[in-house]
């Protein structure tokens, strides 16, 4: 599948609505490796790419997912313009007061990435006085904007996941902060860049949707647990991110109810997944 890189504004334009035709419309940041990113085809690849894929096939679905900048996923979610978010999307307390979401499917902790041979982070003090880059609007914008006052650094948000990182490179920034996954892939690809300090959050990536979207969550979750079930999400764990999910972790664990424990919009009903 062809999948097309569009802007944000051109994303909020799109006139289909959900629920019109059998097709699936969905999202992803587009430069968030190796989650989703570019190929040399011209299209673009990735854990995203390969999971929800996947997912509207156990369903029976057609599934269009558009590449574009994460900071206007949400609001064209809210606008009706995409039935569910497939960029992996944090949980959070206020984040469930406005979106259903499907259970988890990966942990995600939070992790710093510096250029090779800077100063040490063993602490997040240790960035007190310096520029760290994050992804505009993600959660890791919020995250180092609250901290902001307590440690004392200068947040720089860019448009996109590799402009952050571009940023560490050219030196106007001391370090980038993002989830563990895409900061351990930039790494992988830029010998200039290093791993530093691991932040554990203890949180998730789950699929958000609209409140109105009950039974769509229903049958996301169901095929995202089938995926759990028979292998195939750790075989794309280790495929994306070279190693195999950990025992008891979001990758392998099929939740009671559906939706996240917890948090508001979980659902405890039982329900037995229903795997074709």
């Amino acid at each position: 599948m062809k999948l097309k890189l569009i802007g944000a504004a051109l994303l909020l334009a799109l006139t289909t609505q959900p629920g019109t035709a059998e097709k699936l419309k969905t999202a992803v940041d587009g430069t968030f490796a190796p989650h989703a990113f570019p190929n040399l085809a011209g299209g673009t690849q990735g854990f995203q790419i390969d999971l929800f894929n996947e997912v509207a096939k156990r369903m029976g679905r057609e599934i269009d997912i558009l590449a574009t900048q994460w900071s206007g996923i949400l609001p064209s979610l809210q606008s009706g313009q995409l039935d569910f978010v497939a960029a992996p999307t944090t949980v959070t307390e206020e984040r469930a007061k406005n979106l259903l979401f499907t259970e988890g499917y990966l942990n995600t902790d939070f992790q710093f990435v510096i250029k090779k041979g800077g100063p040490t982070i063993e602490k997040l003090e240790d960035l007190k006085g310096k520029v760290v880059s994050v992804n505009k609007g993600s959660v890791y914008d919020r995250w180092t904007r609250d901290l902001a006052p307590k440690i004392g650094w200068t947040v720089e948000s860019f448009g996109t996941q590799s402009d952050a990182i571009q940023a560490v490179l050219s030196g106007r920034a001391a370090a980038n902060v993002a989830g563990n996954t895409a900061v351990a892939w930039a790494a992988k690809k830029n010998p200039q860049l290093e791993l530093s300090f691991l932040y554990s959050t203890g949180k998730i990536f789950a699929a958000p949707l609209r409140k109105d979207s009950s039974e769509l969550r229903v049958a996301l979750e169901n095929a995202i647990e089938c995926i759990k079930m028979d292998g195939t999400m750790a075989t794309l764990h280790e495929k994306w991110f070279g190693t195999k999910p950990a025992e008891g972790s979001a990758a392998v664990t099929v939740y009671p109810g559906t939706g996240v424990p917890g948090l508001e919009g979980y659902d405890p009903t039982p329900r037995e997944p229903k795997c074709g």
